[in-house]
């Protein structure tokens, strides 16, 4: 569960507000509703997600962010989202019960009967909002595992008057497990707002010719125009902004983050890899590696350069963007993420998350290793 984010300030999404104001209204009177909010990578879609649930005073919040690398690990975002109500597993029949128990490794037994298992999420979701409305948010729902996406998709069509909200954040709306739900595209803002929000940054060169080739080629996209002039010198911006070589969008702002961490510590660094190749989190976990890797790092200079900038140090620690994570990930050699993914392994629980730890064992592994390969053959029977 999550603390409401402080409400961010928003250029250009007047409509798209409203319409999410609108979705809270509906649930605090006893209605239940869903949303697919699509859009391409930095176009706005987390801001939005922070808005809302920034105006959901008195409701439960439960936020859980998809990651590429675990896509193959079933039923990961669907534990996330369920583990802070699993205390409520007794309301639940005992069919739909024996489903969520096999499908989090709790017991053994077949593979969970998907129908049983989406009313198990569904009862659990609505004996939750019998104490408040619940608001469900899953940004970069197109890095779901497919599991999760099935169940989540077929729990947020049968929504009726629980008082519920799932709202997934998404590039792509055309994923199957999702088809059928009211939708919500975030386009490239206006050029006026564009303009508005680069001022804004402080980043903005003076010269208007510089500035409006800057607004053309981020093609409206909020993060693009606050990130893409980091890292730069005032020649730099000055002589042409992006003179650097062409590139998809999302590259060349994983380029700019990665400028950015250039001047960060090497403790810094090393704490920001594990951060990324570790989704879940957990700040318990996180030191834990990184006193494995054989480092103690001074926490108040990590936190000085890290949070805000980069990492919010919370209950959970998350990146401040998700193609933040990847740019930290990407910028690490095989070898140093070798390393942080076998310092991971180290320390997680191998009796209650050992599909986790097969899954950190094998992305630290180079070569053949029977008994990794023996590891991921249990984990793949679990799932």
């Amino acid at each position: 569960m999550t603390i409401a984010p402080e409400p961010p300030t928003l250029f250009g999404r007047h409509d798209e507000q409203a319409e999410l104001n609108q979705l809270l209204a509906d649930v605090r009177t006893g209605a239940s509703r869903a949303l697919v909010m699509h859009g391409d990578a930095g176009i706005g879609k987390t801001a939005l997600l922070d808005h809302l649930l920034a105006q959901a005073a008195g409701c439960e919040i439960i936020r859980t962010v998809g990651v590429e690398a675990e896509r193959e690990l079933a039923f990961a975002t669907l534990h996330q989202i369920c583990a802070p109500m699993l205390d409520r597993m007794a309301s639940l029949p005992a069919p739909q019960r024996e489903a969520l128990n096999t499908a989090f490794g709790f017991a053994s037994g077949s593979p969970p009967d998907r129908f049983m298992l989406g009313l198990a999420v569904l009862g659990l979701l609505a004996d939750l909002a019998r104490d408040q409305p619940v608001i469900c948010v899953i940004d970069d729902a197109q890095w779901l595992d497919r599991a999760s996406a099935r169940v989540l998709g077929f729990v947020a069509r049968r929504l009726r008057a629980e008082s519920v909200a799932i709202i997934f954040a998404v590039r792509d709306p055309a994923g199957p497990d999702l088809v059928g739900l009211p939708t919500m595209a975030v386009r490239g803002l206006p050029i006026g707002d564009a303009r508005s929000l680069l001022s804004s940054t402080k980043l903005g060169p003076g010269d208007p010719e510089v500035v409006d080739r800057i607004i053309a080629e981020s093609h409206g996209n909020p993060l693009a125009l606050r990130e893409l002039p980091r890292g730069f010198t005032a020649e730099e911006l000055a002589g042409g902004f992006e003179a650097r070589g062409a590139g998809s969008l999302p590259w060349r702002i994983e380029k700019s983050f990665q400028r950015q961490m250039a001047e960060l510590s090497t403790a810094t660094k090393l704490v920001m890899l594990v951060a990324a190749a570790e989704p879940v989190g957990d700040p318990s976990l996180l030191w834990r590696a990184v006193d494995e890797l054989g480092h103690t790092p001074d926490t108040g200079t990590v936190l000085s350069e890290a949070a805000g900038n980069f990492l919010d140090f919370g209950t959970k620690i998350a990146f401040r963007h998700p193609l933040l994570r990847s740019a930290v990930y990407r910028a690490a050699t095989p070898q140093q993420r070798r390393r942080a993914h076998h310092a991971l392994a180290q320390v997680t629980d191998a009796e209650n998350d050992p599909d986790r730890r097969a899954w950190h064992r094998a992305l630290a592994t180079s070569g053949h290793d029977e008994q990794v390969a023996a590891e991921l053959e249990s984990s793949a029977g679990r799932a």
